[in-house]
């Protein structure tokens, strides 16, 4: 992946999970990376082992529902590297509660982090990008942003709600010159859904997993990818054709998984 050398990527979410292992892909191709999250000890931690194998990387701790320190990051790229070639948005949150049982604060909490916090980020970005007129956005989003699995009503919102937003971005970008593509995970083993069992037939998937396939789409510039493609693309189908066959799926195969005791 040659043309990721030297390339600028702010990687949000970047202290764990996907992020982080979006991170160490971009490193090992030479990238230079900023680093954003909540979690400053952690982002420390990792700028010195990229550091140790010659990355050009900073950290700028980030809380991405404030929309000063989402601007304040897109400066810090610009200001230390010069440009900035790609915005990769992987910070999120994560509770599962029936519907009947949500609060409405707690759907506006996962809908500050999940949605409006990677909207402060692109709409931070983009008087960059558009002035560039180049650049490539990235946006994990969840197979989950694609079909509701009980009992995540208001994580579903908030990924369905991001999922149909950069569809359209995708659209409108396209002609600037600014590529966007979004990642379809399933369940991705991280401290996320540490606590959730899953079905054997769909178990979690690493998180290096979905970052290589992030990095591939970057690459090629696709709209979209779902990781893993067989078992979550059939789903999807099945759905699209009868919301019943797709609904007795997830019940019958436990899609939904349960709480670990």
């Amino acid at each position: 992946m040659k043309d990721f050398k030297n390339q600028v990527a702010i990687v949000t979410g970047a202290s764990s999970g996907i992020g982080d292992s979006i991170t160490r892909i971009l490193a090992k191709n030479r990238a230079r990376v900023v680093l954003a999250a909540r979690r400053q000890e952690r982002l420390s931690t990792i700028v010195e082992d990229l550091r140790a194998d010659n990355t050009e990387v900073i950290a700028v701790p980030t809380d991405v529902r404030d929309r000063a320190q989402a601007e304040s990051l897109i400066d810090a790229a610009v200001t230390q590297f010069g440009r900035l070639d790609m915005l990769i948005c992987c910070a999120g949150i994560y509770y599962r509660r029936p519907t009947y049982e949500l609060t409405l604060e707690e759907v506006q909490d996962l809908m500050e982090v999940n949605f409006y916090g990677v909207l402060n980020c692109v709409f931070s970005a983009l008087p960059k990008l558009q002035k560039q007129g180049r650049g490539h956005i990235a946006v994990i989003s969840s197979v989950e942003g694609r079909k509701g699995l009980p009992p995540d009503g208001a994580y579903i919102a908030s990924k369905f709600a991001i999922s149909g937003f950069c569809d359209v971005m995708r659209q409108e970008l396209k002609e600037l010159g600014i590529g966007v593509t979004i990642v379809f995970p399933g369940r991705v083993d991280t401290d996320m859904v540490k606590n959730i069992s899953v079905p054997g037939v769909s178990p979690k998937i690493p998180p290096e997993r979905v970052a290589r396939a992030t990095i591939h789409v970057i690459h090629r510039n696709r709209a979209r990818v779902v990781v893993p493609w067989l078992g979550p693309s059939l789903l999807l189908l099945l759905d699209f054709f009868s919301a019943r066959f797709g609904d007795a799926m997830v019940r019958k195969m436990g899609l939904s998984g349960s709480m670990k005791e």
